[in-house]
């Protein structure tokens, strides 16, 4: 079946880019939060995203205006989500969330849904056997930011249908983006579970006292050509998300090594969560709209 509509669920970082990017190729998306000022904060990012792509010369005048006519911004789940043929989760990195939202919409989409979690790191297994048709959940792990980051993790639990996992794929390639497929399922994925193998050490080499965060992340640019350091990407991912992503992967596996590391958690009780509220290991000048 050709997929004509998508649904996104949450307005956050993730969600108002992944809804753009679906409007950009040509499918009639909404974006829908609970909050009506996350909304409205989405829609002003990105106009100022897209004024930005017009004037280098990354789209036309008329290509902006045509996505923007197909992209519907509501709080309502079921104007969003009745009549999708995909729906892609992006909501707070909390399964409860999660599995709330997805019972919900099974008692809302069509048959034929796909019903996909962009969850950085929780399974679509811990959160299928809330739907009455398993076989249409999966995840489609987009990368921050969606709309220049060239990547999507598809992933295959048990339950997941081949049919679903290939239309999972081909949406990806319509939205011209580079999907990868894993067959099997495993927390954090493989792009993420390499950054945390690396974060993890650097968050410890910091709280020894080998080095300070900002020549840990010059290290780690200089000497690894990595394009940012550990600590600037979890400023700019979030430092809550991190926190987030840790304690669930504590949840599943009762590891006290996956749990977040005090200096994280200093800084998620300060407030202080990285440039989208103007200070995290760093300070910035100003805050970047979620």
């Amino acid at each position: 079946m050709k997929m004509k509509q998508i649904a996104v669920i949450g307005a956050g970082s993730m969600g108002h880019q992944i809804a753009m990017l679906s409007a950009l190729a040509g499918f009639d998306t909404y974006v829908q939060d609970v909050r009506p000022n996350a909304l409205g904060e989405a829609k002003d990012k990105l106009e100022q995203i897209m004024a930005k792509w017009v004037n280098k010369d990354k789209i036309s005048e008329q290509e902006k205006a045509e996505a923007f006519e197909r992209l519907s911004f509501t709080t309502d789940l079921r104007e969003a989500a009745g009549e999708a043929d995909l729906v892609i989760e992006a909501v707070v990195e909390k399964l409860d969330v999660k599995r709330e939202v997805f019972a919900q919409l099974n008692e809302i989409v069509p048959s034929h849904t796909v019903l996909a979690t962009n969850s950085s790191t929780i399974v679509s297994s811990l959160i299928a056997d809330v739907v009455s048709r398993p076989e249409k959940v999966c995840n489609m792990h987009f990368f921050y930011p969606p709309l220049v980051m060239d990547c999507v993790e598809v992933v295959k639990g048990e339950h997941t249908s081949q049919e679903t996992a290939d239309s999972a794929m081909d949406v990806c390639r319509a939205l011209n983006r580079t999907a990868v497929l894993l067959e099997k399922e495993i927390s954090g994925f493989i792009a993420n579970r390499i950054l945390f193998a690396i974060q993890k050490e650097a968050v410890s080499l910091y709280e020894g006292g080998y080095a300070d965060f900002k020549d840990i992340d010059k290290i780690t640019r200089k000497a690894l050509s990595h394009p940012i350091g550990p600590f600037e990407l979890m400023d700019l991912s979030g430092i809550d998300v991190g926190c987030y992503v840790m304690q669930q992967q504590y949840n599943e596996t009762g590891d006290p090594a996956n749990l977040p590391p005090r200096t994280m958690t200093e800084k998620v009780e300060a407030g202080d969560l990285g440039r989208k509220t103007g200070k995290g290991f760093y300070t910035y000048e100003t805050k970047v709209n979620q």
